[in-house]
């Protein structure tokens, strides 16, 4: 029986995905390069200090770029696209779904902690959760399952007995490497690349009610 939801968080719960990518296409585009979809989609559900794009850049365009100013520069472009992002369609219903059932509610994410808790705060629904692990609370980052059992453990729930919800294919590995039912729910960036690996995929959590997520996944575990 299903007793928990896992949720990642960028691109998932909202679509931070889109205006990370926006932002340095702008930057590249504004120098004369391209930033191809490829080289990004691979550190899609990665931390941050996975690839140093800054690094790349200064590769790029020379050693007198000034990675500072730049720094700001797109810091200040990706907080305005952000803040224009709405909570992804049906979210909030699944949360208050899961609530209702008495689902126990964990967050993996591979991004820091006060990033992520400060949206969840700022969206209104950092209290539906019962424990979040983000990049400094392990030592190994998605598409490691290092993530998922942190949270597992925390709420005190098996493997068999979580479903996990996630938009990228480093996501996806992670929860499955977990032992995990794993749903893709894919954002404008992640829907172009593989996520065959999932066990069950979603447009968006709008598309499908909790009841019936459950009883597939439930299923899935009595094969």
């Amino acid at each position: 029986m299903i007793k928990a939801l896992i949720f990642d968080f960028d691109g998932l719960i909202v679509d931070t995905e889109s205006p990370e990518f926006q932002a340095w296409r702008e930057v590249f585009a504004a120098h004369g390069h391209d930033l191809s979809l490829d080289l990004w989609a691979n550190l899609v559900g990665r931390p941050r200090n996975y690839f140093d794009m800054y690094a790349y850049f200064k590769e790029l365009n020379g050693p007198l770029t000034d990675l500072d100013a730049l720094r700001c520069r797109r810091r200040a472009r990706v907080i305005q696209l952000v803040l224009e992002q709405p909570v992804l369609p049906g979210v909030t219903q699944w949360l208050s779904e899961a609530k209702a059932l008495g689902l126990k509610i964990g967050l993996a994410s591979s991004s820091g902690g006060d990033y992520v808790r400060g949206h969840l705060r700022r969206l209104n629904l950092l209290d539906y959760f019962d424990a979040t692990k983000c990049f400094e609370d392990t030592d190994s980052h998605k598409p490691a399952p290092e993530p998922y059992l942190a949270v597992l453990h925390a709420i005190g729930v098996e493997p068999g007995e979580a479903v996990a919800l996630e938009d990228s294919p480093n996501g996806v590995a992670a929860a499955k490497a977990a032992g995990m039912f794993c749903v893709a729910v894919p954002n404008p960036i992640t829907r172009r690349l593989p996520l065959d690996h999932a066990d069950h995929r979603l447009d968006s959590l709008a598309q499908e009610p909790l009841w019936r997520l459950l009883s597939r996944a439930d299923m899935a575990g009595k094969d």
